[in-house]
Order: structure tokens, then C-alpha cells, then sequence
């Protein structure tokens, strides 16, 4: 038989934990809106991890819930970013020098995939010094 790739096997630790996760939210009621709700603006992304799998897709803009225990929230923002590129002199083939400075726009349009993809994703920078 073919699985779903939501039907993934979790394994019995995984399901245990979760059980318990669900179970604690369930004991706290009156508090668990506080810890389980999360708001993300209309410019940002949530990509949630469960147990460090992503869970579905990213999450927002909106209100949104998760697990306290188990889940683990990255927010990217994905409004264009941009950075000065410091100057630098150039020797063009005429023997000449010229400074040359830039300045860099970017934007994320996959939040899933620069969260998952990318090795320190909020750190990227082109690095001047």
C-alpha cells in the first residue's frame, strides 16, 4: 500500500509524547490559550517543527496553535531585505582604480524551504570584512 506523506510513521516514542503534550494542554485549560496560540503578521511566516519534522506547511499570516512541549516555531520574515555592500577598489584592465560599492535586495519566497534548506538561515549575510 501507498502512504500519504501526512500518514507518516511517527513511531510509538513520537506518539507517546504527543499524547502527553495534548494531555497537560488538556489538564491546564483555563492557561493553554496563553502557551498553544501564536499570532504571526501578515508580513512573517511560521514554518512548526513537531518533534523536528515540519509540520504541514508555513503557518500564516494569522492566528495559529501548536504544542507546547513538542513543537518548535521559526518566524521568517518575508518582507525584501536590504544590506550595503562595503566598498571595495578595483583594478580594471587599463590600470586604473575605481571603487566599486553595491547595494543587495532580497526577498524569501519559500519559508519552508530557506527554514529547511539553508544552515543558519537568520545569519546569511555576504560578509564584507
Amino acid at each position: 500500500m501507498a502512504r500519504n506523506s501526512m500518514e507518516e510513521d511517527i513511531g510509538i516514542c513520537s506518539s507517546i509524547l504527543i499524547g502527553v503534550s495534548i494531555l497537560l494542554c488538556i489538564c491546564f485549560l483555563p492557561l493553554t490559550p496563553f502557551f498553544t496560540l501564536k499570532v504571526v503578521s501578515q508580513y512573517e511566516r511560521a514554518v512548526i517543527f513537531r518533534l523536528g519534522r515540519v509540520r504541514g506547511g508555513a503557518a500564516g499570516p494569522g492566528l495559529f496553535s501548536f504544542l507546547p512541549c513538542t513543537d518548535e516555531i521559526r518566524v521568517v520574515d518575508m518582507r525584501t531585505i536590504s544590506f550595503d555592500v562595503p566598498p571595495q577598489e578595483v583594478l580594471t584592465r587599463d590600470s586604473v582604480t575605481i571603487a566599486v560599492d553595491a547595494v543587495v535586495f532580497y526577498n524569501i519566497q519559500d519559508a519552508v524551504s530557506s527554514v529547511c534548506n539553508i544552515k543558519q538561515w537568520y545569519q546569511r549575510r555576504v560578509r564584507g570584512h
